[in-house]
């Protein structure tokens, strides 16, 4: 009887861990994260050559003083982009992340898949395909991607010759397919980004991701890039599919005064269900003064004081 009820005490525990880790594997973690474009003009003056500006570096230990749980490491400012990086800068800025208890929430690149132009189109998808590798020596568990138009003073009827809505999203579906192939290989999601003027609306932005069909491949939630009446509905449509998000200080666009409610954005995070980083990218608007390492930690605060305010 005793050795009965020994077992029976340790099969209830057994049990008890098992549930109880399973309720933990389901609940819903929130990290924050600092997107390295927040320091755009700073990074390129000091790759331009335009000042000191500042490095990839020293963004990552900016993100760490100011208790980021993340820091999204763009691709435009490593030495020599569009070149792929040295395995030693790479390895030195992973190991810069980790000594500073700093995770990658991701990586980027530029890429134009709405040209009609196919040599660009396969240009951009081998260098998205080479970053993918970056990003998984790095540790970056998504590379953020374009599906919309990168060209000055062009759109996408433009750059693809005047070809029907259906036909562009074909090359991009096809061309994101091939780069979410290559990055299951390495354990990396395409994370596609509504920036620009193909995808405009959830709607379209679920409709590209549907039409590549990959596991490896998702929406990047752009929160200030939906030109839609009210942005708040285009974000939780997209938000259950999420792989990652760019939260902006304003659901209407850089040049908008009116600030993201963060309350509102966190409910629908919340909602969603979605687990990882939400990586903050603060904008400079045209004609305005913008100090970054002013900016920066207050709208941080904001993020985690919503975070706290809508947790459960």
């Amino acid at each position: 009887m005793n050795m009965n009820r020994r077992s029976f005490l340790r099969g209830a525990a057994a049990l008890g861990g098992g549930a109880l880790a399973l309720a933990q594997s389901r609940r819903q973690v929130l990290k924050t994260s600092l997107n390295a474009y927040s320091f755009n003009k700073m990074l390129n003056d000091r790759i331009k050559g335009r000042g000191e500006g500042i490095t990839l570096i020293q963004v990552c230990e900016f993100a760490a003083k100011c208790k980021f749980d993340g820091f999204d490491a763009t691709g435009y400012y490593f030495p020599g982009y569009p070149e792929r990086p040295t395995d030693a800068y790479i390895d030195e800025l992973k190991k810069r992340a980790a000594d500073l208890g700093v995770g990658i929430s991701g990586t980027g690149v530029r890429n134009n898949f709405t040209t009609a132009d196919r040599d660009v189109r396969a240009e951009g998808v081998q260098h998205i395909r080479e970053f993918v590798e970056v990003a998984a020596r790095l540790g970056a568990p998504v590379i953020r991607v374009f599906a919309d138009t990168q060209m000055r003073a062009q759109n996408w009827h433009t750059v693809s010759k005047d070809a029907t809505r259906r036909q562009v999203l074909d090359w991009i579906a096809s061309d994101l397919r091939q780069c979410a192939e290559h990055g299951q290989k390495y354990g990396v999601k395409i994370g596609v980004q509504n920036h620009g003027d193909f995808l405009q609306t959830g709607k379209e932005l679920l409709e590209l991701v549907k039409a590549v069909d990959s596991p490896f491949c998702g929406p990047i939630v752009d929160t200030g890039y939906f030109k839609t009446p009210d942005p708040y509905v285009d974000i939780a449509e997209v938000a259950p599919h999420a792989v990652n998000w760019q939260v902006k200080q304003s659901v209407f666009g850089e040049e908008s005064e009116v600030p993201t409610d963060m309350i509102r954005l966190l409910k629908i995070v919340r909602q969603s269900k979605y687990s990882g980083y939400l990586p903050i990218e603060t904008l400079s608007p045209q004609g305005k003064p913008y100090d970054p390492f002013r900016v920066i930690p207050d709208f941080l605060a904001r993020l985690k004081k919503a975070i706290a305010e809508t947790a459960a």
